[in-house]
């Protein structure tokens, strides 16, 4: 390395500063266009070829501290070779959960967009963050683009809205939203001083808003949950009782968190008649739409989401249903004067002069609580223009008939046991082998029932022929959630659903 160093300080206009050569560039550009290259292959190989091969395993399961053996975690002094480093990346995709197996029915999302994916790889590449048109300009007007498509979906004239990492902060941005309309001095003065504040949401609705009511110090005691219908909808006259008893107690009610498409059951609330009972109290109505927005993309299920244009407020994640990618959510809202920036906004000198040479109204950045944002609309305006709303339509559709088929199948199956019909693409069930058939039902049948769903999660895990979720829910014992998403998906895999949950418990 020193006589290196010393052939570099002869030659002509060579600089050393604190030791520190400064001429040329130190990254070796060939070889590390070389390994990109490379590793793009493997990920065509291993990941993109094989998404749509059902023979391949969902997951290569390793117990942790196997799996810490085998990829070698420790990070070092030096860096290794290019080919180690390959074939570490060969190790990462082999021993991960493959999301984008047609098999793979665990969460509440699947399958793999071959658009989106690309997108990613430009934006990856790029390496853009969406606060100023002068550094994002094509991301921004993407964003703008699509934002302004979701808006006319939903049903409104006219809107605002922003992209956020997740469905989860999407909910806090709205449960800040409705707070700052209903106080605008809070974000001057703080808590300090307001009312005791309460905000009503169904107890099917996703845990984000317990978190969220945490994080913005509303406090989670004062989330006053809404008892649900059998199919897992908000009851409207239980949430009127609720805000007529926060009134009576002194509180200020602000806002109620709807739900299209809860996280289990499927379950979309009674919009229209929640609306009314915000409109008479002067409540925000937010709409969680993470799982079930995507609907309004069919012509044939977008009634599921019937009032929804009648919301404040909606969280929509296109990641979703609609396979654009992890993470692509979006926060809409109806109020078009301003509101988002006037809650959200610090005016930051260094990003958002106003003296600039464009119209500085582009520089969106203001709106969001982050700084540096990836431009996850793009993904899904890639595939928005590939596909053509036609596109998005049959992938809805389709994935709400495959459902359906399932259901009509677990009904003709002995030991299959539908826990209600669904409305979306939630089917749940349970299993209930051989050995339990003929027992009687009581506190020790389901107490056996409860234990059966996680040995056959085990098992199907160990082996790699699928994912399937479960969980316990509202004192009904452990059962499956299968969610049905992604169009490589097919009757045959509906199929080899049960087939295989009967083959992996046929001894229990």
């Amino acid at each position: 390395v020193g006589v290196c160093k010393q052939e570099i300080l002869q030659k002509k206009n060579a600089v050393l500063v604190d030791g520190v050569i400064l001429n040329g560039p130190i990254m070796d550009s060939k070889a590390g266009e070389k390994f990109v290259e490379e590793a793009c292959q493997i990920i065509m190989e291993e990941v993109v070829q094989k998404a749509d091969d059902v023979t391949e395993k969902v997951c290569e399961w390793q117990a942790p501290e196997k799996l810490k053996q085998i990829l070698d975690l420790e990070m070092r002094d030096t860096g290794e070779c290019h080919q180690k480093i390959l074939q570490l990346c060969r190790d990462v995709i082999k021993y991960s959960v493959k999301t984008n197996h047609p098999r793979f029915f665990n969460q509440l999302y699947a399958g793999i967009d071959y658009y989106s994916l690309v997108a990613r790889f430009i934006t990856e590449a790029l390496n853009p963050s969406l606060y100023t048109y002068e550094v994002s300009p094509v991301f921004l007007l993407v964003e703008e683009a699509v934002i302004k498509k979701m808006i006319e979906f939903i049903g409104w004239k006219e809107g605002d809205g922003i992209f956020n990492p997740g469905g989860s902060v999407s909910n806090m941005y709205a449960m800040n939203l409705a707070r700052y309309k209903f106080c605008p001095e809070i974000k001057e003065k703080g808590l300090s001083g307001l009312p005791r504040l309460v905000l009503f949401a169904s107890e099917e609705c996703h845990y984000s808003m317990k978190k969220a009511a945490s994080f913005l110090g509303i406090g989670t005691e004062n989330v006053y949950f809404i008892k649900a219908d059998e199919r897992g909808k908000m009851i409207p006259e239980e949430l009127e009782k609720q805000v007529q008893r926060a009134r009576k107690e002194g509180s200020a009610p602000f806002l109620v968190c709807a739900t299209a498409g809860t996280t289990v059951l499927g379950a979309f609330d009674p919009l229209d008649k929640i609306a009314d009972i915000c409109e008479k109290y002067g409540l925000w109505l937010h709409v969680d739409a993470s799982w079930g927005g995507s609907a309004l993309i069919s012509r044939k299920h977008c009634r599921l989401l019937h009032g929804i244009h009648r919301a404040d407020s909606v969280a929509w994640n296109p990641h979703k249903m609609l396979l654009a990618g992890i993470q692509c959510c979006a926060l809409l809202v109806k109020d078009n004067s301003g509101l988002l920036k006037k809650c959200y906004s610090a005016e930051a000198a260094y990003l958002f002069q106003q003296d600039k040479f464009y119209d500085v109204s582009y520089d969106t950045g203001d709106k969001s609580i982050q700084c540096s944002r990836r431009p996850d609309a793009f993904k899904f305006w890639l595939m928005w223009k590939a596909l053509g709303t036609t596109g998005l339509e049959e992938r809805v559709n389709r994935a709400l008939a495959l459902a359906r088929y399932l259901v009509e199948e677990i009904k003709k199956r002995e030991g299959f046991q539908l826990i209600l019909e669904p409305e979306y693409a939630n089917v749940c069930f349970w299993y209930i082998p051989p050995s339990l058939r003929k027992m009687e039902d009581g506190p020790e049948f389901w107490q056996k029932l409860h234990q059966v769903a996680p040995i056959i999660k085990e098992r199907m895990m160990k082996k790699g022929s699928m994912m399937l979720g479960y969980q316990p829910h509202w004192g009904k014992v452990n059962f499956f959630r299968q969610v049905v998403i992604s169009p490589q998906v097919s009757r045959e895999d509906m199929d080899f659903l049960l087939d295989e949950i009967e083959l992996l418990a046929k001894d229990l």
